[in-house]
This record gives structure tokens, C-alpha cells and sequence, in this order.
């Protein structure tokens, strides 16, 4: 039993390994691949229209009026308000956090206990007690304890970006939930980032943007794949060893 199990564990950690190593092996000696942008759920919200919009009753307007309103139209809402429509997210972030805690403890005692002198009990328990021993300093204790403690935390986390999102779902309530990826690659390296989130129409700005700040539930991430990324991450065995070791 113990080696079924010792071999079991050793497949599961050999599969692990290799199904972890395939990441890296698309970049193998050349450029990493980026991600198809037509199998994304921002390409499938444009595609399928949102259905509550769908059913409304459709206007028939003059196609020679300026005032339809249709997206054409120079008096038109331009922005973002269905399924499928696009607006530009704008990450300015600019925080910064310091916290500084100081502590400190003392503590000294000193006790004492000596019998010099009782109906004459002392002199004579000094008699019988061993050479060198007395009443006279029956005990003497002294203790001391000190204690410091310091903590210092800094940090600050600065970028600044725009990425276009598309609304991939209205919920009931009128709340926008929205999705947006870019990737850029320079040589043998891709950036990434996505962001998605919730938005309220009424947030969205005149020109179709919205900041980082007024998104609920912001999920932003801004990272790379490829031969760079690789050689600043450890290696599985040593994240591993790193996980199970107790020291």
C-alpha cells in the first residue's frame, strides 16, 4: 500500500509539472502567441445583440432628419449602454500607503526573604542545616524582561493606462458589466492587460470614458508572458520545495 501510494503521488507531481511546463513551451526558442481575440466573450457580445434591446419596438424614422437616434445621428447618445457597445477605461492609479508601529516593554523584580532573627528558631535551624547554609538569606530572587518591537510598511503603486471594454451584459438593474483585453508584444515578450467590472450608465462620460475609480468590483491586471517573465519567476521545483518546507 505504501508503494501504490508513494507511486501515485509521484504521478500526480510528474503530471503537474508537465502540464504546468506547457505554458512555457509555447514560447519555446520563438515569439509567444497571443490570444485570439475572436474567442473572447467581448466578440461574442458583439456578435449576439442584447435580447431585451431586440424586442423593443423598432421606430422608423427618416433617414433625412438630423434628429433620429440612431448612433449616425450628430444629436445621438454615443455612449456605452447595451451589449456589445464600446468605451475606453481610464486607469490612473497614483496610491500611496506608509504605516509605521513602535512598541516596547519592561518589567524588574526583586524579592527577598531572610530570617535573621526569631525566638532564637533561626540560630538554632542553622545548627542542623548543612555548612555555609544560614536563615539569615533564606532567598533571594531577582528577575528582569524587556521587549521591542518595530514594524515599517511602505508603498506606493503607480500607472497609468487606457483600454477599450465592451459591454458584454445588462443586468436588470440597469448596471453595465464589462470586459477588456489588450495585448501588445515587443519582441520575444507580450504585455497583457485585462479589466473588467460593473459600471453604471450614468457614470460614463461625454466622450464614451469612464475612470478606474467608478467601476465596482474592478478587477485590473497588467503582466506579461514570454522569455523575460520566464527568468524572473522560480523554477516549479523550487516553488514547490519553498510551499512544503517548513523552515
Amino acid at each position: 500500500m505504501s508503494n501504490k501510494r508513494t507511486y501515485l503521488v509521484t504521478t500526480g507531481l510528474v503530471v503537474a509539472l508537465s502540464l504546468s511546463a506547457c505554458g512555457r513551451a509555447d514560447h519555446l526558442g520563438r515569439a509567444p502567441k497571443m490570444t485570439d481575440a475572436e474567442s473572447s466573450a467581448e466578440f461574442q457580445a458583439m456578435l449576439a445583440p442584447d435580447p431585451a434591446m431586440s424586442a423593443l419596438p423598432q421606430r422608423t424614422e427618416s433617414t433625412a432628419s438630423l434628429w433620429t437616434t440612431s448612433q449616425s445621428s450628430l444629436v445621438a447618445d454615443r455612449r456605452a449602454s447595451t451589449r456589445g457597445d464600446i468605451l475606453t477605461v481610464v486607469i490612473e492609479i497614483d496610491d500611496k500607503a506608509e504605516i509605521q508601529n513602535s512598541s516596547g516593554r519592561s518589567r524588574k523584580a526583586s524579592d527577598k526573604v531572610s530570617i535573621p532573627a526569631l525566638a532564637g528558631l533561626p540560630q538554632r535551624a542553622t545548627e542542623v542545616l548543612p555548612e555555609g547554609a544560614s536563615m539569615d538569606d533564606l532567598v533571594d530572587a531577582d528577575s528582569s524582561s524587556s521587549y521591542k518591537g518595530s514594524g515599517n510598511i511602505s508603498r506606493r503603486d503607480k500607472m497609468t493606462l487606457r483600454v477599450a471594454a465592451t459591454v458584454v451584459e445588462r443586468l436588470p438593474n440597469g448596471v453595465l458589466r464589462i470586459e477588456g483585453s489588450q495585448e501588445v508584444r515587443v519582441n520575444f515578450e507580450v504585455r497583457v492587460l485585462t479589466v473588467s467590472g460593473f459600471v453604471r450608465p450614468s457614470d460614463i462620460g461625454r466622450r464614451n470614458e469612464i475612470s478606474y475609480d467608478r467601476i465596482a468590483g474592478a478587477r485590473i491586471s497588467y503582466g506579461g508572458r514570454g522569455h523575460i517573465s520566464d527568468v524572473q519567476q522560480p523554477r516549479y521545483g523550487q516553488q514547490i520545495a519553498d510551499m512544503v518546507l517548513p523552515y
